[in-house]
């Protein structure tokens, strides 16, 4: 590669995003003999982002994997006690081992998750019902492994008659202790993982992480202590070998124990470790975005009152809810390679009086699993993708179109686009639809089948094949979807001199003459009047639309009555139509219906009219 080569963006951006604030990388080499107390902060609040936005099934089968790990504790527990007459040092010498695999190889744990979610909870980044699911998916995890571990245990002829007597006893000895002093030492348990977790992102190199894991995990045993996911385990154990009552386990039992191990993690170190934090280190957590926490009802109500997240980077601002130009939202995840999609927006909000197109462009996390990484380098990922969109910007203003950007770095890349929607007040959403961007096939976040929920404003997908606006066909029936495609194709006449063809699918010829009359009412209604009408009498619309797209170079689907728009979403948008065609396809979806968020605290009047502004 020459000298004067340009750096590859996204080489720039993950370099950027794996520094920490100092400059020391966050993984890799070692730089200086250990994090700062800024820095290991950090780490946890952006570990604690790819954590709380992961999603649930993720979340579950990695705590399942943690819960069967911990039989390995268990076994190993029992084996070493029952093989040592009980010596209290050697039989707990291998207790630390399944903590060791559950930690070092990333699995969620539903005590070491106690520390870096809740560190965001309390800075207003998260909402308390986003902490709470990733709780309970997280501990329902676990406790589906443990009880897998716990059957293959009891009916795996692993232990021998010796070990299986121990492994019995050592479930007792829980269940005799009196509830109030299963609480206190669960209490303290839970200070000593919530603890590991906390050292354990000052740590540089795995032997060290190795090494915190085992003597932290050993003071378990050697204390007496109680661990949730280990006790419920041996709950399990004697519910199936030793008839303990349901009821009794759990409530005198496992409740407890997961009561203090929740307290401790969460009281005792986490919330000490946060006051703790000086203001300075708050704001660099914040990634200076103490603007952009959430509002008090957001924070308490979640998804229900507005957004239950905030980004870890955010560089555009909140839209007051007013009278104001037409907003078109359009996130992308390459500016250099997606001017024909700017180009389609920039046509589209031409034909209003007053537009706005607002290229957002969404930097999808890597992966952090080893730490996580330090919070001060996006600026330089701001600076990155300022770069990028300065061409963007300059094809939006040669169609004098007001333009505004923004970026957005956030390991759920999906959600980031209807979040921003509704923070800008947008009137239309258009994204590319690909299997190469991010928001297709993103991680932990809604994706493109949840379509079916209520888009905040209106909302357009292009699958791009070269496109060319000259030749529209509209698919066509009496529904708010298919008047949202007549709004496109008129903008596209206006702006474009496009032309286009109405096409309505009727059972069969007796049917002909009622659709010849629909399709020359509905293109009056939407101001229609000089495209072509055709009326296909198959009553298959997937191959009369296969049949007329040959004509023409864009295809605009809106046609939900006809269950076209559903059958892609429920197929996760694959629709052998759609794939097989050679020109590109937008899809068409008017905002709908008021949401269950919008009926508690109130929205837009009538959605489904266009948006006035």
């Amino acid at each position: 590669m020459s000298s004067d080569e340009p750096p590859d963006p996204e080489e720039s951006v993950r370099e950027a995003v794996e520094r920490s604030r100092s400059g020391a990388p966050a993984v890799g080499e070692v730089v200086r003999d250990r994090f700062s107390t800024d820095e290991v902060f950090q780490r946890i609040v952006a570990a604690a982002d790819e954590e709380i936005t992961a999603g649930s099934r993720e979340l579950f089968f990695s705590g399942l994997a943690a819960g069967f790990a911990i039989t390995i504790t268990f076994l190993l527990y029992a084996s070493l006690t029952a093989s040592t007459d009980g010596h209290p040092v050697l039989s707990a010498m291998l207790y630390p081992l399944g903590f060791i695999y559950i930690i070092i190889g990333g699995y969620q744990l539903y005590t070491e998750n106690t520390l870096p979610p809740v560190a965001l909870t309390l800075e207003r980044l998260v909402s308390v019902p986003a902490l709470l699911r990733n709780w309970i998916v997280v501990l329902a995890g676990n406790f589906a492994g443990g009880t897998l571990g716990a059957a293959a245990l009891a009916w795996g002829g692993v232990f021998s008659p010796s070990t299986a007597a121990t492994a019995v006893e050592l479930g007792r000895k829980g269940v005799e202790t009196a509830p109030a002093t299963l609480f206190v030492k669960a209490a303290f348990a839970g200070l000593i993982v919530a603890g590991v977790v906390w050292v354990e992102y000052a740590a540089r190199d795995t032997v060290s992480r190795i090494v915190v894991v085992y003597l932290a995990f050993l003071a378990v045993p050697l204390g007496n202590l109680f661990h949730i996911v280990v006790s419920y385990t041996e709950m399990v154990y004697l519910i199936l070998v030793d008839d303990l009552p349901v009821v009794v386990g759990i409530t005198e039992f496992a409740l407890p124990v997961l009561l203090g191990n929740t307290l401790g993690g969460v009281l005792l170190v986490t919330v000490v470790n946060y006051f703790q934090t000086t203001e300075h280190r708050l704001k660099s957590a914040r990634f200076e975005g103490a603007k952009r926490q959430l509002s008090p009802r957001e924070w308490l109500f979640g998804g229900l009152a507005g957004r239950a997240y905030v980004p870890l980077v955010n560089t555009g601002e909140q839209v007051e809810d007013s009278d104001g130009p037409y907003r078109v939202i359009v996130p992308i995840a390459n500016p250099r390679t997606e001017r024909r999609l700017i180009e389609l927006a920039c046509l589209v909000a031409s034909a209003r009086e007053s537009a706005v197109v607002h290229p957002v462009h969404v930097v999808q996390m890597p992966d952090q699993r080893t730490g996580g990484y330090g919070a001060g380098q996006h600026r330089r990922i701001i600076e990155e993708s300022d770069e990028l969109l300065d061409g963007v910007r300059e094809t939006i203003r040669d169609h004098d179109v007001a333009v505004e950007t923004s970026t957005i770095v956030s390991h759920r890349s999906f959600d980031e686009i209807f979040d921003v929607a509704e923070r800008e007040n947008a009137d239309l959403l258009m994204i590319g639809w690909d299997d190469s961007r991010p928001w297709t096939t993103g991680r932990g976040g809604r994706s493109l089948t949840d379509l079916r929920g209520a888009p905040p404003c209106d909302f357009l997908a292009l699958r791009d094949r070269d496109l060319d606006t000259s030749r529209l066909l509209l698919p066509t029936v009496d529904s708010p979807d298919c008047a949202l495609g007549a709004e496109v194709a008129r903008a596209l006449g206006s702006t474009a001199d496009a032309s286009s063809t109405l096409l309505h699918v009727v059972d069969g010829p007796e049917d002909r003459t009622a659709g010849e009359e629909f399709l020359q009412r509905w293109a009056t209604d939407h101001g229609l009047d000089d495209a072509d009408v055709v009326v296909d009498t198959s009553g298959d619309v997937e191959r009369a639309i296969a049949k007329r797209a040959a004509d023409h170079s864009l295809v605009v689907l809106g046609a939900v009555e006809r269950g076209l728009l559903p059958r892609l979403v429920t197929d996760s948008l694959k629709l052998d139509v759609v794939d097989e065609l050679d020109c590109s396809v937008l899809l068409a979806e008017r905002a709908t219906g008021r949401s269950l968020r919008e009926k508690l605290f109130g929205r837009r009047a009538d959605p489904r009219e266009p948006q006035k502004r």
